[in-house]
């Protein structure tokens, strides 16, 4: 029996240590508002389109955890704003589930849709009394 997998194959299949030490760094980062360190990580040609195992981008784990400045520079550097995770959450659900105004504004800027998702940024706000971003959506 032969293995056919090419050379190289198995390296893209299966990231090494270094790649998931840096993809750790690059969703504490983005999960703790380190704003300039991501930066930094961006600037160099990290994907700002990152996702974890379940799914969270870079743009919702910052959006999640109320970090706008942040948000704002994942989305500079080609974050999905409408991306939604395993689940079907949106940053900007995320963001009217947690009352992170100022995030659902950089989001809704950049043209997050308060309909997609599951549940919805309208549906999380109307749930859970977040009449400041129910006012953002209209």
């Amino acid at each position: 029996m032969t293995d056919s997998t090419a050379p190289g194959d198995q390296a893209q299949q299966q990231p090494d240590e270094d790649t998931l030490a840096l993809a750790h760094t690059l969703f504490d980062a983005a999960r703790n508002g380190e704003t300039e360190l991501l930066r930094s990580y961006l600037n160099a040609g990290a994907p700002a389109t990152l996702t974890n195992s379940a799914g969270d981008s870079l743009l919702m784990l910052a959006a999640y955890h109320g970090f706008a400045e942040t948000v704002q520079l994942i989305l500079h550097h080609g974050g999905d704003v409408n991306a939604a995770n395993d689940r079907g959450q949106t940053p900007l659900a995320g963001a009217a589930f947690k009352g992170y105004s100022d995030v659902a504004r950089v989001l809704l800027d950049a043209g997050a849709d308060p309909d997609a998702g599951t549940p919805s940024a309208r549906a999380a706000a109307q749930m859970f009394a977040r009449t400041d971003i129910l006012e953002m959506l209209g």
